[in-house]
């Protein structure tokens, strides 16, 4: 259970809203003070195979949560640590999958602001709701959370 007694770790934000918010906050600067470095031959092909990789890192992570039969959305009460798939590799292969398609967002769309927003926005996730997850799964699940935390890397 997380400090708020409910069995959900508190959040800051659901993590979809965070990510949508630092791109908009982006397109928005870049709107105002647009700055372009890349050709098109480059940000379209580039921008597009990380787009592609992070929604299948995503795809990945989700199906071996339902297949754990744990909820997915940050509000819900975890039931399962997940170990397989993605999740053999990194204890956030969402985040870690949805930063990839950011980045690749930012390339293809020549967005050097989004670029610059990455660190705050991992900065977000790690203390306003990684922290926080497993702060509440330590909590939960105990010593088997402990030891797959030991054995797993945060990102990768």
């Amino acid at each position: 259970m997380s400090d708020n007694g409910k069995d959900a770790p508190g959040v800051i934000a659901p993590p979809p809203l965070i990510l949508l918010g630092f791109l908009l906050v982006g397109f928005l600067i870049d709107y105002f003070w647009p700055l372009n470095l890349l050709p098109d031959n480059v940000q379209f092909p580039a921008g597009g195979a990380l787009i592609a990789a992070g929604v299948m890192g995503i795809v990945l992570a989700v199906r071996e949560m339902l297949r754990a039969g744990t909820n997915i959305p940050t509000h819900r009460p975890s039931t399962a640590i997940v170990h397989s798939g993605p999740y053999k590799y990194s204890r956030n292969p969402i985040y870690l999958s949805a930063a990839i398609a950011y980045v690749g967002i930012a390339i293809m769309a020549d967005n050097v602001w989004l670029l610059l927003l990455l660190k705050p926005l991992l900065v977000t996730l790690s203390f306003g709701v990684i922290d926080r997850e497993e702060k509440y799964l330590e909590g939960k699940f105990g010593e088997d959370y402990r030891n797959y935390k030991a054995a797993v890397r945060r990102w990768i």
